[in-house]
């Protein structure tokens, strides 16, 4: 069965992450099958706006932590990058239109995306530091978006916040009331875009990321490096098997 289905409908393309089993975590075989996807879309002139969504209760958790505790990371940090370069890069504006949660490299995902939809009641969390992690690659399509003192906090803390705080502080375009309000809303955005002409989108979108396409090719091979070598510490090894244990890790100090 494919993780990632592609369907098209009135001049958008829907991508959707169809691996709810594990909350949709960024496996190597997901992160393969969403670059070939991505590829298609790219080179696809009927398309005027593409859609990544998911199924299931959670948009994306981040990494596949089995698969980091197992020593798979090194590869994956690289494809990581790769996938929010590519959709940086996409030619038409991308909407990320969550129904449910998103942790870790799912908000990496949301950065990269030009507009972006969920919930008010959604959950949304920077986990990195719980785990021994930095959000190291995420940070080159996030803390563009977010406001530097909300990126501090949330970045520091690994604490949780709501969709409204989301939309406050730059990682979301608009937030709605439950399922239905977010379907209207992302309606709402796409009405816009399938208004404007391909050209007309294709190179505002190039204005509007100038700076974001610089920054990751730039600092990319940097923020791999690093994430590379937290994934292989052995803080990062105890914070991932604490968090499969449901445990505390030992390097926690005591409230």
């Amino acid at each position: 069965m494919p993780l990632v289905t592609l369907s098209h409908d009135a001049a958008v393309a829907t991508i959707t992450l169809d691996s709810p089993k594990n909350r949709n975590a960024l496996s190597a075989a997901l992160m393969d099958e969403l670059d070939t996807v991505l590829s298609a879309v790219a080179v696809d002139t009927s398309v005027r706006a593409v859609v990544l969504t998911h199924t299931g209760p959670t948009f994306c958790a981040g990494a596949d932590l089995r698969e980091a505790a197992d020593g798979g990371m090194e590869r994956g940090t690289g494809r990581l990058l790769g996938l929010l370069q590519r959709i940086v890069d996409l030619p038409v504006p991308v909407l990320a239109h969550l129904r449910g949660n998103a942790r870790a490299g799912g908000l990496g995902l949301v950065g990269a995306c030009d507009l972006a939809v969920a919930p008010a009641a959604t959950t949304f969390a920077f986990s990195e530091v719980r785990l021994g992690l930095a959000p190291a690659i995420i940070s080159l399509t996030t803390l563009p978006r977010l406001e530097p003192r909300a990126a501090s906090r949330y970045f520091l803390t690994g604490e949780e916040f709501d969709g409204l705080e989301a939309q406050r502080i730059g990682l979301l375009t608009l937030c709605g009331e439950g399922i239905e309000g977010t379907d209207a809303a992302a309606e709402h955005l796409l009405a816009g875009l399938r208004l404007a002409s391909r050209q007309g989108l294709t190179e505002t979108k190039r204005l509007l990321n100038t700076a974001l396409t610089a920054r990751v090719a730039d600092e990319g091979p940097g923020v791999v490096r690093l994430s590379t070598e937290l994934f292989g510490s052995e803080e990062a090894a105890e914070g991932m098997r604490a968090f499969a244990e449901h445990r505390p890790p030992r390097w926690a100090a005591d409230a």
